[in-house]
């Protein structure tokens, strides 16, 4: 019976002429209802989680624009990332800012209210929550993805340009005297890294504001602190260091489809604590939480298998950046 619920809201979906649609042509606007009528934000877990995500990127620009002058920076960096890759933190910050896209798309939001009306809140609430792929049946859900998956490569791709910056620099460290020195600090960096896992470590950036959301056109969070130094310590450009083939490859259907769920239930649910238990659900991906999770193994047996403080630099760039990245996408497996 779900399954025909499902069918026949979506071809609901197809058919209505939602004649509050915004004009061919216009930009999409930023639709944060939830922020405009609830005066406590704080208890909003989406913006909640969405602010760690954007002080994420914002610590890794402070890292980028940091020079590399001891082993300390070093640490400093390396302890910086870990405290964001703390269990479940990064992936849901990071589903929850990419929702926060799929909101600005007023016409994607408008079908699922439409829909929401005919058959009832309770009922779409029920399907989004039990199949993440279900929003991507909506009429305006392209468009929304399109947005998603544009700010999730982009963001990618800034991790990944840091972490190859970071690979590079290791090698010129090796030219410093401090940098060749050997690493007598292992046991307290592995302490330092199990500390990190603790996710009520304070971050170390935490953009949670009220009008930082209320913001228009929200896009990639790396978007949002942009290089405005130079960076003495890390290589000014960076090489294509990777030869990848020329492949197609499909998004993720349903870790898309469950960014817009979020975002579809926060236009159509009240305030009720089936609504908070479904973006609970949501707010997590077991695929990239576990690929999250190897790359903080690895890290550490990075860490714990470095001889010389100019390792670290190695360590942070492949484990911290390189693969936190790969995990940090929306496509699948590349075909080979």
């Amino acid at each position: 019976m779900l399954n025909i619920l499902f069918s026949a809201m979506a071809m609901v979906s197809l058919l209505q002429d939602d004649g509050s649609t915004q004009a061919a042509g216009e930009e999409p606007v930023l639709r944060l209802d939830a922020v405009e009528t609830a005066p406590d934000v704080n208890n909003d877990i989406v913006l909640r989680s969405a602010s760690q995500y954007a002080g994420f990127h914002r610590t890794l620009g402070n890292i980028r624009d940091r020079e590399i002058t001891s082993g300390a920076v070093l640490d400093q960096s390396m302890d910086e990332i870990s405290v964001y890759l703390a269990r479940e933190r990064l992936v849901r910050a990071w589903l929850a800012y990419s929702s926060l896209i799929a909101e600005q798309h007023p016409q994607f939001l408008d079908d699922v209210r439409d829909v929401a009306d005919y058959y009832g809140r309770d009922a779409a609430i029920a399907a989004l929550a039990n199949d993440p792929a279900y929003a991507g049946a909506f009429r305006y859900a392209d468009q929304a993805s399109e947005s998603v998956l544009d700010a999730i490569d982009a963001d990618s791709s800034q991790i990944r340009n840091l972490g190859e910056q970071y690979r590079l620099a290791a090698y010129d460290l090796q030219n410093e005297r401090w940098a060749n020195a050997i690493a007598r600090d292992r046991q307290n960096r592995l302490a330092a890294l199990r500390a990190a896992d603790d996710v009520s470590a304070p971050l170390a950036n935490d953009l949670f504001t009220t009008s930082f959301f209320s913001e228009a056109d929200i896009g990639a969070a790396s978007g949002l602190f942009l290089e405005s130094t130079p960076r003495p310590g890390l290589p000014a450009t960076t090489p294509n260091l990777t030869l990848e083939a020329d492949v197609p490859y499909e998004p993720d259907r349903v870790r898309v489809g469950r960014i817009l769920s979020i975002a579809a239930l926060r236009a159509i649910g009240e305030d009720t604590r089936y609504t908070e238990d479904s973006i609970q659900s949501l707010l997590a991906d077991p695929l990239a939480q576990r690929c999250i999770s190897w790359a903080r193994i690895n890290l550490a047996q990075c860490v714990a298998a470095a001889h010389f403080e100019y390792e670290d630099s190695f360590c942070i760039a492949q484990h911290a950046l390189i693969e936190v990245s790969e995990c940090l996408e929306a496509a699948q497996d590349r075909q080979q």
